[in-house]
């Protein structure tokens, strides 16, 4: 067993580049999390976007093995085709595997990206305006009017089929069990243990009888990703990206949902056995699995407008998740606590490890935030090193 070890961020940089974790017999990996502000399949269809070469150029200095890209494209519906790249393996071809700065490596990675419910219209009037048109509005760079209200009545807000979707990313040494995937896509809110459904300032129920019958729960998905490690090790890559726990009005229906979103993670790494995935099976996660909690949570365990602080309460005080290390950064920008995550004051994205797992090392990364172009997304990485047990 590698003894824990906490290493200054600062001793470890080496012309702000991290060094590579090692592959060994004791596994140690670099475990990332980062949202990238609504990447487009059409911005990384073809090489030359400056905000993708900015974007790549921070994932090759932190160099991860494990990576979790919230909000970039999922292609669904008509937009995909069995021959067609994935906006993730574009992005990988196209600006991950080209150095994008002077004495930077390359890097090779495959990738997995889950179906998302953003987008994806649900035929009746999630949002109450009083209207539902299903017509899929035209992309355009920026959101208008017509998108907000179509995303309105959508199981998740997208202006378009697959906005603000996820991929996971994995170094080539390892492998993504494919076949072991679990999604809950389609689970439904009404069926989460103790779920709480939005109220009108009345007392009466915010959404109809018929609309939360169907109301699925993740505003994108939720995934349990199996992945191998070449100590034998199966390590869960547990991704998600819960709705913000704003954009509402006093029934507070996306306040309600995030805890409940985030609540989900909780009840899947209990084992609890009302729980049932797109493929009908029962239960969540065996109780000795190794696991890691990643993705953009959407709710900081002090601050912002989170309901009944869910990451404190479902998370952070489990048993099977590893105290927290509370990743910092030491790039200071005015107005930004350590831990911040986002240029938006607050911390809302992790990189949690099951109990099981020993983290050496971990940071939120914000080189570059300060340079004249300033950083190329509203959000910060988070990048953490953890040794995964070897299996008995």
């Amino acid at each position: 067993m590698i003894a824990r070890l906490r290493i200054p961020l600062a001793s470890i940089l080496l012309g702000f580049v991290l060094c590579a974790p090692s592959l060994g017999a004791d596994t140690l990996i670099r475990v990332m999390t980062f949202n990238l502000e609504d990447v487009r399949h059409s911005e990384a269809i073809e090489p030359g976007n400056r905000r993708l070469e900015r974007l790549a150029e921070v994932i090759q200095r932190i160099r991860p093995n494990v990576l979790l890209l919230n909000e970039i494209e999922t292609l669904q519906g008509d937009d995909h085709s069995s021959e067609q790249m994935s906006t993730a393996e574009l992005f990988i071809r196209n600006y991950l595997t080209v150095p994008q700065a002077s004495g930077l490596q390359p890097i090779d990675m495959i990738s997995f990206t889950p179906a998302t419910n953003t987008g994806v219209h649900s035929g009746i009037d999630l949002d109450g305006s009083g209207t539902v048109d299903p017509t899929i509005p035209p992309k355009t760079s920026r959101q208008t009017q017509e998108q907000r209200d179509y995303g309105g009545d959508c199981f998740g807000f997208g202006g378009f089929p697959g906005q603000y979707g996820m991929a996971l990313l994995v170094d080539p040494r390892l492998t993504i069990n494919t076949d072991a995937v679990r999604t809950f896509q389609q689970f439904l809110w009404k069926d989460l243990p103790d779920a709480i459904a939005p109220t009108n300032p009345d007392g009466s129920n915010y959404y109809s009888d018929q609309a939360w019958d169907i109301f699925r729960l993740s505003s994108k998905t939720f995934a349990d990703v199996p992945i191998t490690l070449p100590n034998g090790a199966v390590l869960h890559a547990l991704i998600s990206h819960p709705t913000p726990p704003a954009f509402d009005g006093p029934e507070m229906r996306n306040k309600h949902r995030n805890r409940d979103e985030i609540k989900l993670i909780r009840a899947y790494i209990d084992d609890e056995g009302s729980l049932y995935d797109d493929a009908g099976v029962r239960g969540g996660l065996a109780n000795d699995a190794p696991f890691v909690i990643m993705g953009d949570l959407n709710a900081d365990p002090v601050d912002g407008s989170s309901l009944g602080n869910p990451i404190g309460t479902y998370l952070l005080s489990s048993q099977q998740v590893a105290p927290d290390v509370e990743p910092r950064s030491c790039v200071g920008v005015e107005r930004l606590d350590e831990m911040d995550t986002s240029s938006f004051r607050l911390r809302v994205d992790y990189v949690l490890p099951s109990s099981d797992c020993e983290v050496l090392d971990a940071g939120v990364w914000r080189h570059g935030v300060l340079d004249d172009e300033g950083f190329a997304s509203d959000h910060f990485p988070v990048w953490v090193d953890l040794v995964v047990p070897t299996p008995d």
